[in-house]
């Protein structure tokens, strides 16, 4: 099976307008406004990483209705200032990708926001497996967010993964993805991005 890509960053917080904030303060940069996911009452907005991965600003959206399951990436206990919580993978396959993804990872959604269309996989707990850790697995179907963003020489340097099972969290990520900027570290449960930027590189 073809392995999978980094697809984008997930930046949850308690309101939209305040992880926007925090991004364009942290990295200089605009934002590009995203849109509404209606089966899960968030809404987002986007950044560029480059032409094939993106950072999103995800939020609980108080105008949507709110859903009769649990919000994806645990947003319903989302709580703190803006931070990195997630990342997703875009796979080519994602039935085949989940027969080799940890246990917990999820079952397949169809979903859309406007004309974009994918399937993902989504835990019935909206808890993805170590602590969050472990990806979130989605497959693209036609367009992707990523080249229709302003490109504002922003890349994707490392992402930093720690866990206090750090061994298996890398064992769990090998049939998945090979990819150089990601490691794994031993400690508490967290993401750490680094971003390659005009000015240089910044940690979110």
């Amino acid at each position: 099976m073809a392995l999978g890509e980094v697809d984008h960053l997930v930046v949850s917080s308690a309101t939209l307008s305040e992880g926007v904030a925090y991004i364009e303060d942290l990295l200089g940069v605009s934002m590009s406004e995203g849109g509404d996911h209606p089966l899960m009452g968030t809404h987002n907005a986007l950044l560029s990483l480059g032409p094939s991965s993106y950072l999103e600003v995800i939020a609980v959206n108080p105008a949507a209705d709110a859903p009769d399951h649990a919000r994806w990436f645990d947003l319903d206990y989302f709580t703190g200032p803006a931070r990195l919580t997630n990342w997703a993978l875009r796979v080519p396959d994602l039935h085949q990708a989940l027969q080799r993804a940890p246990e917990g990872s999820g079952d397949e959604l169809q979903l859309s926001r406007g004309d974009l269309h994918w399937d993902m996989a989504v835990p019935a707990d909206g808890r993805l497996p170590f602590a969050g850790c472990a990806p979130g697995l989605l497959s693209w179907k036609g367009d992707m967010p990523a080249p229709r963003l302003p490109d504002h020489g922003l890349r994707l340097a490392a992402l930093e993964i720690t866990h206090p099972e750090a061994e298996a969290l890398a064992v769990a990520l090998h049939p998945l993805v090979e990819d150089k900027r990601i490691s794994v570290h031993s400690g508490a449960p967290g993401l750490a991005g680094w971003i390659d930027t005009p000015a240089g590189l910044v940690q979110l």
